[in-house]
């Protein structure tokens, strides 16, 4: 009992929880987590589609949707865990089953939006800005821009087919 007081460093790495239970993390642990869940690019799809953070603090980390249900919040044991205080513990839950996602509002202190609008049930499509408290991601099910490359291809095949047949009509007048 009359040892040295305990330094606030070592204080602070033994707690565990913060008030309400939660569990505390430090910015390294948060971004070593987000990395383990880090998918390749090419592996968006609507089988496979991620929320891609938008907000400082989660700019460009992707967090994967599987199968079933995920849940999102400040806890450690969410599937998608995100340490921003305006985040409630549990604060929704992403149920992605035949090619769908359906985002809920489980409750939350500072509501879950998508498009801007205070939301309890949604269904979500590609590009959808989804705001959990102020940690905003996006969702998506094919990479940024994907669909302008393919009306580029379309239009560049088309001018080619065009090209080949003009070239063909004035060889055979």
């Amino acid at each position: 009992m009359n040892g040295p007081a305990p330094s606030t460093a070592s204080l602070t790495a033994r707690r565990s929880a913060g008030p309400q239970g939660t569990r505390l993390f430090t910015a390294e642990e948060l971004r070593r987590h987000a990395a383990e869940l880090a998918l390749p690019e090419d592996d968006i799809s609507v089988a496979r589609p991620v929320l891609e953070g938008r907000s400082p603090g989660l700019k460009g980390l992707r967090f994967a949707l599987r199968n079933g249900k995920q849940t999102v919040g400040r806890r450690g044991d969410n599937d998608v865990i995100l340490g921003d205080a305006s985040v409630s513990a549990s604060h929704a839950w992403i149920i992605h089953q035949h090619g769908q996602c359906v985002i809920t509002n489980t409750l939350s202190t500072n509501g879950t939006f998508v498009n801007g609008r205070r939301i309890h049930q949604a269904v979500l499509r590609h590009g959808d800005r989804v705001r959990f408290g102020h940690a905003e991601l996006v969702f998506l099910t094919r990479e940024p821009g994907a669909g302008r490359l393919r009306r580029i291809a379309a239009i560049a095949a088309g001018v080619v087919v065009l090209a080949g047949l003009s070239v063909l009509g004035w060889q055979l007048v």
